[in-house]
Parts: structure tokens; sequence; C-alpha cells
């Protein structure tokens, strides 16, 4: 037996529209045919359960609001104001000229990724890149795999192949962007966690006390996003060298952040250390990312001893992670940079290096060209940052835009121009919307005076 609907809710679904009215009335539109009517039908569907139905413009205003959330999901250039330079959320280092032109160059041809021009025969993957980096990093041999978590997996799996302990300080459990913390990628790669010494101090008898006969590895994670200050004791990475010397045991660093230049000449940041330093200091393998401090396209780079390059690169686990041909060729772009003394052409150094002088003097062109505005504007201070989980400590004194919008909220004035196109994303503090210049790139400038004419026409 039937059961009937009511009458009143069969007539309140008569009132919902008919997928091709509705996509009529959208018009045009930069999504594909077939998403928008995805989205109207899906839209419609959920109408269907709800006891009130809209009238038609109800309808449309949802279905619209429905279109362009999934228009902004769409990855897309925005403009940073934040003032966090290596942002995460932003897609970290933003890569410069050169990396672009070899990047179009390398992706619209077919290419010699795995073909040796000189004897005309299938050649290895990145040969040129992997000699240049070792240079760069003043190592015996590098490699690169997707990121930098996959290099300290790829490390852990082969070193705890055998024997299963990794030797690492409570102090350096640390959790990194996105709930990733150190800890899960340690049991994620089969190694068993041996931690020594207390979240504060940790000895170097800490470290010879849990060197059993299981132990595989020590590590050594650099506290790259976050700073502990105080009562803090660890051993320096020189005696940690030598204790794994005489114990004849691997000794790791994952450095996360990856400085090449010397940090402190940049915007008055404190010193990174490098991984030349680190490998001097007798790590036998570092890892660090390459869209951090290097300022390169995201890479997991590994630089250290011959052997333990070429065997982990022999694991059958690498070829799940090793990079395509568009990350190795920015990546060689990005290391040929420094080696010709021109990584002030990378974004993120260049970023860091400007002065405060050449920002406010870009701050004023800015206001003389929105003083007309519905708009309460003012030069302010900035507080930059390196972010990406680099350089914690590091504030560096920046120039901002303070703008105060009349009749709207700081809070919807937000909103508009992060719903703008392109998208611009500031902060709030102290009442007023900030747009930090220092991460707003000059050629951005008209942009962004483009955007408030047409957020508070």
């Amino acid at each position: 037996m039937h059961h009937m609907k009511p009458a009143k809710e069969t007539e309140s679904l008569r009132k919902i529209p008919s997928v091709g009215k509705v996509v009529a009335e959208i018009g045009g539109c930069d999504l594909p045919r077939r998403v928008v009517v995805d989205v109207v039908r899906h839209e419609l569907g959920l109408l269907r359960t709800e006891k009130k139905i809209p009238n038609f413009s109800g309808v449309m205003s949802r279905v619209r609001a429905a279109i362009d959330a999934l228009q902004l999901a769409k990855i897309q250039p925005v403009i940073n104001g934040t003032g966090i330079v290596i942002h995460t959320n932003f897609g970290r280092a933003p890569l410069g000229r050169a990396l672009i032109e070899s990047l179009s160059a390398v992706a619209a041809n077919y290419n010699n990724l795995e073909y040796d021009l000189t004897s005309g025969e299938r050649g290895h993957r990145a040969t040129y890149l992997e000699r240049n980096l070792a240079l760069l990093c003043g190592a015996e041999a590098t490699t690169a795999v997707n990121n930098c978590a996959a290099a300290l997996i790829l490390i852990l799996r082969h070193f705890t192949a055998k024997k299963k302990e990794v030797v690492i300080s409570r102090g350096e459990l640390i959790q990194i962007g996105g709930g990733f913390r150190i800890p899960e990628i340690l049991e994620a790669s089969g190694a068993k966690l041996r931690e020594v010494g207390t979240t504060n101090k940790t000895s170097v008898n800490d470290y010879a006390r849990a060197l059993g006969p299981d132990a595989a590895l020590i590590l050594k994670v650099h506290r790259s996003n976050f700073f502990m200050g105080g009562f803090v004791e660890s051993p320096s990475t020189e005696t940690l060298a030598k204790l794994a010397r005489t114990k004849r045991i691997p000794f790791v660093e994952d450095l996360g952040s990856g400085a090449i230049v010397a940090t402190e000449k940049l915007g008055a940041l404190e010193h990174e250390p490098t991984p030349n330093e680190t490998l001097r200091s007798g790590v036998d393998l570092v890892c660090f990312s390459g869209d951090k401090l290097l300022s390169g396209p995201q890479a997991g780079i590994i630089a250290g001893k011959r052997r333990h390059i070429a065997a982990l690169k022999c694991e059958p686990f690498f070829r799940a992670l090793r990079c395509d041909k568009l990350i190795l060729t920015a990546l060689q772009t990005t290391v040929d940079l420094y080696l010709a003394g021109k990584s002030g052409e990378l974004p993120v150094l260049a970023m860091l290096d400007i002065t405060y002088d050449e920002l406010r003097v870009r701050a004023e062109a800015l206001l003389s060209q929105i003083r007309d505005l519905p708009l309460r504007s003012s030069i302010g201070e900035g507080k930059a940052q390196v972010g990406g989980g680099s350089l914690p400590r590091a504030v560096i004194s920046s120039v901002a835009l303070d703008l105060l919008p009349d009749k709207v909220s700081v809070e919807d004035f937000a909103a508009t121009l992060r719903r703008g196109s392109p998208p611009i994303i500031g902060y709030v503090a102290g009442g007023k919307f900030k747009l930090d210049l220092r991460t707003i790139f000059p050629r951005q400038d008209a942009q962004v005076v483009s955007a408030l004419r047409s957020a508070r026409q």
C-alpha cells in the first residue's frame, strides 16, 4: 500500500523549481556547466528534506552561495597581507621568475628526465640536481623526495629494518603543522620510540644509557616551530655525533626549515642552523624542506654520507616518494641561483631583506590612492614573521596599512576582500583591518587599490 504524501507537503515540494530553470537563471559562471548542474541538483535535493521551502529568489540565493563557495575552494592566487612570509596555508614559498620560466619550458615540452643525452641511453633521474645540491650543502651526496615528512619516513624505514629503536629526546617530540606529530611519523615507519631525558633537559648520558642492542639510530629534531627558554639543556650536535661514532650508530638530524644562507643577515633574524654546519658537526644525514627558507618547491631534501644516500635510493619505498619532473626542475633552478650568488632573486629571501623605509614609501603611495574612499586609513606598525615552522622568535618590524571602514564592521570588510578576485587576506588587530606590506609584492599594489575601491564604493 502506498502512503500518500500530505497534500500540503506535495504542494510545498511543487514550489521547488526545476534544475533547468535554476541553471538558466544562474547564467555565465567560471565553473564547467556539469559542475553547476551538479551543485544545483545537490542544493535542490537538500530543499526536499526541509519543512519550509523558500521562494524562488531564496532558492537562487542559496544555490549562488553554494556555487560561490565552490569557486572560492579552487586553488588560485591570493594576496597575502598577513605579514607571515612562509605561510603554510598559502602554499609556503612563492616561486621566483627564474623558477617559473624553467617550469614552463619543461612542462610544455618533452624533457630528459630519465634520458642520458651523452650516451643516448636511459639515464638516472635528478643526476644534475643531486650533484649541485651536494655542493651547496657541503655533503658527500644528496637526494630529494616529495616533502620533509617523507624524507624522515624513508630514513626511519631504512635504518629500522632490523633494529627498531629510535633514540630521541623528549624535548624534541614536536608537533608540526596540520596535527602531524613526530612520534606518529616514527610509528608509521615501523620504528620503536626510545624517549630520553625530560621535556626541558636531556644530557649526553641520557642518550648513552639508551643505546642498547636494539638501538637503530639517534634522531635529533630541530625545534624549528617553537622556542624553549629558561631551564633548558641539550647536548651539542658535536657531542652527540661523537657518541654515535663511538657506538657505531647512525646519527640523523631533521632540520625542518632548511636555511642555506646566514639568516642573521636577513632582517635581524636569529641564526638558523644550516645543513652545511650540521654535517660539519658530524651528523650522518640531515633532512629539511625545500619550500621554507630554501625558497623552492615542496620537497624533502636528504644530504649526508654517500653510502647512506645510495642505500636510501635503493629502498623500494623510495619510488613511492620520489619527485616528478616539475619539482626536480624547480629545485635545480633554486639550487643554481644559490650557487650563482643570486639567492636574492628568491621571493622569500627578498621579502625578509626589504627595509622598513622601502615599505614605508610604498605605504605612502598606496595611502594617497585611497584617501577619497569612505575608509579611515593610516600607516601602522606591522609585525611580520617568517612562519612555516621557521625561526619562531623572529618578529620583523614591518609596515601595515591600517583600515577602518565606515558603516560596516571590520570583520565584514575582511570577508568582502577575502571573497574578491584576487582574494586579499589581512588580519584584524586593535580594532583595525591591517595589510602588512612585507608579504604583498609591489606588483600587487595596484590590485590592492582596485579591490579596496570596489569593496568601499
